[in-house]
């Protein structure tokens, strides 16, 4: 079977940008392939530090033969035109043929295109591919022109077996690559990727990525447990350190015991971010003094000398790290708040010191509503950005919160509100926990509610993948909390209450002229929107007058620039977690189509309950019932071009089955009304269910469209009726089926 083995040999190559790079390799490299005809069963790539490999089986030996029918000009058309039809076909006027139609004869060129051989194909896009290859940064070396992430030393290039010649650069394809740097010596020779994966073993080289991850796991496993010791297992790390080694050999060190005293998430960060190393625990589950390296080579002396090395770096990171905590903790996490005065959250926000007032009075806000200890809410999101003025998270930023936790519990705060501080960050993803306690729900929600009020005020939404103040993430987050810990809050309620107190400090009036103007200072520190709008008053207006212009101002912000915009963002995100959650797109749009839902834990109920409710016998009756007097009514309203709201009149109902469904009607909307208000979505559901008989009896026997125009308007209006009823739990004509 013919197969293509490329290897792109270079100087070290970062980690992180390996796996992308092998990606780019093979679709760059099998797509030209395809484009110029050549197809093939299977393709693999590897990367390790030094090399970009590629293996592509079955891959044709030669494109197919093409056959392509051009129309060309009229016969009688001008000879520029001829001649040009010619130069592009690259054949001659005798070489066309002539094909008669109903606009009359023109030349038709027979192109015969005999396929190219792979190995053309190969020596021409592998040079261009290499020149043009996407790295995120590049270098060049010597004189040459070419760039590549490292200096690229040389490329083994085979089909079924023979090379391909080709030159970059002054670099000539062959078929020789080399092994390990230290363990082994000379040229290997390699024509097929079984053969070339084989060497490069025998040479202390793995070619597969996972398969070097899983060596270092499985022998830092070993040597743990040969200890009484469990590794702390990183993925992150793990993938990083497989792209460090192409032999990879796991050796254990350690560090002075007395720097356990350091909180461990503070070595473990301080390990892995500067020695790339594991770090372990005892069989109680406490940190310990001994860690996991991964060396490159295999050490004559045992690997005495390279573990020495590292305790000695790490030793030195570590005195640095104790150095922060036993400053940080010396000072009142209260006494920093100041410093917050001077760090800029956001140029049109103002400081981290004033962002941090409005989340304590919005958690305050929330606390009530959740039912969480008020003080402790405030105190949590007056110290929860304390520690970003830390000497530790200016060191290490990824441990902010928790090194806020760690200094209040040394501080003697309340262990609550501590937690809090840790965790209102939280979740940052959907593999992330939620807040434990509802202080810290309280916090973590009015964090991420003032990030997304604030730059909604300032009319700063994502757009398309741009996220750069990952508001998704907050909103994400927010949704999280409130759906999986059952919280009930009224967005726009928290909204009114966040913004009007800050705008009542942020409106400008201004005279002009007879008139009166209104600015809004949107929020903190001079964006302005405005004016508002005109008083259009003549004279100096009195304070009632002039209070009710600048509350009209206030309005238009929260609900036109804030409410309204956001809402619409949250009911998107939530559209996305409910569809993640198996729920069908259906059922939400039935729900959003209500309008009005700014309790995002309400919303997912009625979805929950919907989407249970449907798959019964009553679901169904529901739905076919209402479905059925709904495309009634939207035909004669669009051909009315007017809706038939409004009471029915009881007096002109003559039939026996219209007045039937009416007292349905009546007694079902009280009765599923009621259920909502005790959030009983189900309950409202199976009531409703029932109006399903009186539906198709009214239908059956029933004229809607009476020549009477009383009666007829009358019986749409009943009909309407239907649809007002079951729009209190969903839009029914939202929903499929």
């Amino acid at each position: 079977m013919p197969e293509l083995l490329l290897e792109l040999f270079s100087e070290e190559i970062p980690a992180r940008m390996q796996s992308k790079a092998a990606d780019d390799l093979k679709s760059l490299v099998t797509n030209a392939l395809v484009d110029a005809g050549l197809t093939y069963e299977g393709a693999q790539v590897h990367s390790t530090p030094r090399r970009l490999v590629l293996a592509i089986e079955g891959l044709d030996a030669q494109a197919a033969d093409t056959r392509e029918e051009r129309k060309g000009p009229r016969v009688d058309a001008p000879q520029p035109a001829i001649d040009g039809f010619l130069k592009s076909t690259g054949l001659t006027l005798d070489q066309l043929t002539i094909q008669e139609d109903k606009k009359g004869k023109s030349y038709i060129a027979v192109i015969n295109k005999k396929g190219r051989a792979a190995t053309d194909v190969v020596a021409e896009i592998v040079p261009l591919i290499i020149r043009t290859f996407p790295w995120p940064k590049s270098m060049r070396w010597g004189s040459g022109t070419l760039r590549w992430i490292r200096p690229l030393q040389s490329i083994l290039c085979t089909f079924d077996g023979e090379v391909v010649p080709f030159d970059v650069d002054g670099i000539k394809s062959g078929n020789t690559t080399r092994g390990h740097r230290f363990l082994s010596e000379g040229a290997i020779e390699a024509r097929r990727f079984d053969d070339y994966a084989g060497a490069l073993h025998k040479a202390h080289v793995i070619v597969d990525a996972n398969a070097r991850a899983e060596t270092i796991r499985a022998d830092a496993k070993n040597l743990a447990f040969a200890q009484g010791l469990e590794m702390i297992e990183d993925e992150a790390l793990l993938k990083e350190v497989a792209g460090l080694v192409e032999w990879p050999v796991v050796l254990m060190g350690s560090f002075d015991k007395n720097f356990l005293q350091v909180p461990p998430e503070v070595i473990i960060t301080t390990i892995k971010n500067n020695q790339k190393c594991f770090c372990l625990r005892d069989k109680a589950g406490k940190l310990s003094h001994h860690y996991l390296l991964v060396a490159n080579t295999i050490a004559k002396d045992g690997g005495k000398t390279i573990i020495h090395g590292n305790n000695k770096v790490i030793a030195a990171r570590l005195s640095d790290a104790k150095f922060f905590w036993d400053q940080d903790r010396k000072i009142p996490l209260a006494d920093l708040l100041p410093k917050l005065d001077t760090i800029t959250f956001h140029a049109k926000l103002g400081s981290q010191g004033e962002r941090v007032k409005r989340i304590e009075a919005l958690a305050g806000e929330i606390a009530k509503t959740i039912g969480a200890d008020v003080e402790k809410a405030k105190l949590a999101a007056r110290l929860a950005k304390a520690d970003l003025v830390t000497g530790m998270v200016g060191e290490f930023p990824e441990l902010q919160g928790l090194m806020g936790r760690y200094i209040a519990l040394e501080q003697g705060v309340d262990a609550e509100v501590a937690d809090a501080l840790r965790d209102h960050y939280k979740p940052q993803g959907p593999s992330d926990s939620i807040p434990v306690s509802k202080v810290g729900q309280a916090v973590a929600l009015a964090d991420k509610l003032d990030t997304l009020i604030g730059f909604w005020t300032m009319e700063e939404a994502p757009t398309g993948s741009k996220d750069p103040y990952a508001l998704r993430r907050a909103a994400n987050g927010y949704t999280n909390i409130v759906v999986k810990k059952q919280i009930a809050v009224k967005l726009i309620k928290l909204i009114r209450a966040h913004l009007f107190p800050q705008l009542d400090s942020e409106v400008v009036v201004s005279e002009n002229g007879p008139n009166y103007l209104v600015n809004i200072k949107v929020l903190f520190n001079g964006f302005i929107v405005g004016p508002y709008g005109d008083s259009n008053l003549q004279s100096r207006p009195d304070a009632a007058a002039l209070s009710a212009l600048v509350n009209e101002a206030k309005e238009f912000v929260v609900e036109r620039m804030v409410c309204n915009k956001l809402l619409a963002f949250f009911a998107d995100r939530l559209k996305v977690y409910l569809k993640d959650q198996g729920q069908r797109h259906d059922l939400i749009d039935a729900v959003f189509a209500l309008g009005g839902q700014d309790d995002l834990l309400m919303v997912t109920r009625r979805v929950e309950a919907l989407s249970k409710f449907l798959d019964s016998d009553d679901g169904k009756n529901l739905l076919a019932g209402v479905k059925r007097a709904s495309n009634i009514l939207r035909f004669e309203e669009k051909k009315e071009g007017a809706t038939f709201r409004g009471r029915v009149d009881h007096n002109i109902l003559i039939k026996g089955e219209e007045k039937a469904l009416n007292r349905e009607v009546d007694s079902a909307a009280s009765l599923a009304h009621k259920a909502i208000e005790a959030e009983d979505f189900e309950g409202a559901m199976r009531v409703l269910s029932k109006l399903r008989a009186p539906v198709d009896a009214f239908l059956d026997h029933t004229t809607v469209n009476d020549p009477d125009p009383t009666f007829r308007a009358n019986r749409l209006r009943l009909l309407n009726r239907i649809r007002e009823a079951t729009a209190e739990v969903a839009d029914f004509t939202k929903i499929e089926g």
